[in-house]
């Protein structure tokens, strides 16, 4: 990966929809040289997808929360399609600690959130986490393009 590479990264990452043409401009090839490193970076696997936030409340979503379950191992081959196959589930994790499993969830209302506990709980015990704000949202990794000579005019 080189400097033209990463500054791609860095416009994509803040605006997946920046137009070919845009991103062409800013590194300093053709459209079709940038959409080609695009795809090469997809297949490596360096880009994984393009997305649209949206905002929980407005979709009727009004509780986000975070949930630390103390998961058996020996529970996982079970855990694992669970939890793949529960709508609300944002993200999970497997971590270090006392509880091995975190899990960031979005539900309408505290009543719903609740009913999914109690199902979580047949796994292990839980200790649950409701946000009130998110200062920092969800933002990609930093890129440092500082040092490319391309930065100047990208920014």
């Amino acid at each position: 990966m080189d400097n033209i590479d990463r500054m791609i990264l860095h416009l994509l990452q803040a605006n997946a929809r920046t137009p070919l043409k845009y991103l062409a401009s800013k590194v300093f090839l053709s459209s079709p040289a940038v959409s080609a490193r695009i795809d090469r970076l997809e297949k490596a696997g360096i880009i994984t997808g393009y997305h649209a936030f949206i905002n929980p409340e407005s979709m009727g979503y009004h509780i986000t929360a975070f949930i630390n379950l103390a998961l058996d191992p020996k529970q996982k081959p079970i855990f694992y399609p669970f939890i793949e196959a529960c709508p609300n589930v944002l993200e999970c994790n497997c971590v270090t600690g006392v509880y091995s499993i975190l899990i960031k969830v979005s539900f309408p209302n505290t009543m719903e959130l609740d009913t999914f506990i109690g199902q979580l709980q047949k796994f292990g015990n839980t200790e649950t986490q409701i946000v009130f704000s998110t200062p920092v949202p969800t933002r990609g990794i930093n890129i440092d393009v500082s040092k490319t000579p391309l930065n100047e005019n990208a920014m």
